[in-house]
């Protein structure tokens, strides 16, 4: 059932604390807090799945996770635009807070305050193994990346995949070019738009990135650091790159959603969210994990079928209308 509660995405960094600071191993069925794993979409609109209604993409994973777990109708995220909801969301500050009021750009050199203390860093002080897998899009200099704000380790696009590349990047010595690019060329000739670098830890090791591959990888990232992660509480972040413009999908979704290429992307998310159920309950961590489920901010307006739907809501992306701000929510904890 729903549970019509009016719930800031924000709050998600109160009440995943809340999970560490109250757990007591005197009282708890084994000797370790919960897993959280807190799966980040971009750009997804309100009714864009299955069990928000959505008459034409198909979401049996997460229409399954509404079932055994929490549907929450209304879910805010605290900025309709990228960075200052993720601020948001890993601060548990309002966004002019922690300095972030806009779309960060390549070009940017600032991004949130190191010294800013996150969720990450919090759950860490538990003992919790940490990672960030997919957009981050809160500063890609390196004192700004994920590596610096809790993460253990990260594996992404450092912002979004309509953006370029910020030439002064560091590359790994083994980055793969792709496009006819080397390092030469791409410390020299003018970024192309849509072309982003996908990293790992503070170094780029892929321009530019395979974005049709992105979703695949980022579920492949996860389900290894679940596994090296098993024996101990963790944390996993996945903030999807899709379903962003430029939209992609793998050859195994592209063309299969009568809701065109928007819908194979969000098909190709809900097949991850599967893996990923998947994988807890194979590792036999799946009753003490809970997985979260939601998106940065409401859907682009955009014609010919590429941007999502808010409906019933009012407004887009960039709008504080109801369609800009209320995003779909899932919770589900098997064990709970």
């Amino acid at each position: 059932m729903p549970v019509r509660l009016r719930f800031a995405a924000y709050r998600i960094l109160a009440l995943t604390i809340l999970l560490g600071a109250s757990w007591d191993p005197l009282s708890a069925e084994n000797d370790r807090p919960p897993n959280i794993v807190l799966l980040f979409t971009d750009d997804q609109g309100y009714e864009d799945i299955g069990c928000f209604g959505s008459p034409l993409i198909q979401t049996p994973h997460l229409d399954r996770m509404a079932e055994e777990g929490l549907r929450l109708t209304s879910f805010y995220s605290a900025s309709p635009v990228c960075s200052p909801s993720r601020a948001a969301l890993l601060t548990g500050c309002y966004p002019p807070r922690v300095g972030v009021t806009g779309v960060l750009f390549p070009r940017n050199d600032t991004g949130l305050n190191p010294e800013e203390t996150t969720l990450p860093e919090r759950l860490k002080a538990f003992g919790y193994a940490t990672a960030h897998i997919g957009k981050w899009h809160l500063g890609h200099k390196p004192d700004l990346l994920p590596t610096n704000h809790g993460f253990d380790t990260y594996f992404g696009i450092p912002y979004s995949n309509d953006m370029s590349l910020d030439r002064g990047a560091t590359f790994s010595p083994t980055a793969r070019f792709r496009e006819g690019m080397d390092l030469e060329r791409a410390r020299n000739e003018e970024p192309k738009k849509n072309w982003v670098p996908l990293m790992r830890d503070d170094e780029v090791i892929e321009y530019p990135a395979d974005q049709a591959s992105l979703t695949q990888r980022y579920t492949r990232e996860a389900q290894a650091f679940l596994t090296q992660n098993r024996d101990r509480p963790f944390f996993l972040y996945l903030a999807y790159t899709m379903p962003h413009i430029p939209l992609f999908a793998s050859e195994s979704f592209a063309g299969k959603s009568p809701r065109g290429l928007y819908g194979d992307t969000i098909e190709e998310i809900d097949w991850s969210v599967g893996q990923i159920l998947a994988s807890l309950k194979s590792l036999e961590i799946d009753e003490n994990t809970l997985v979260i489920y939601t998106s940065d901010n409401g859907p682009w307006e955009l014609s010919g079928g590429r941007g999502g739907s808010a409906f019933p809501l009012r407004g887009y992306k960039f709008s504080t209308w109801e369609g800009g701000m209320r995003v779909p929510c899932l919770m589900r904890w098997p064990g709970v």
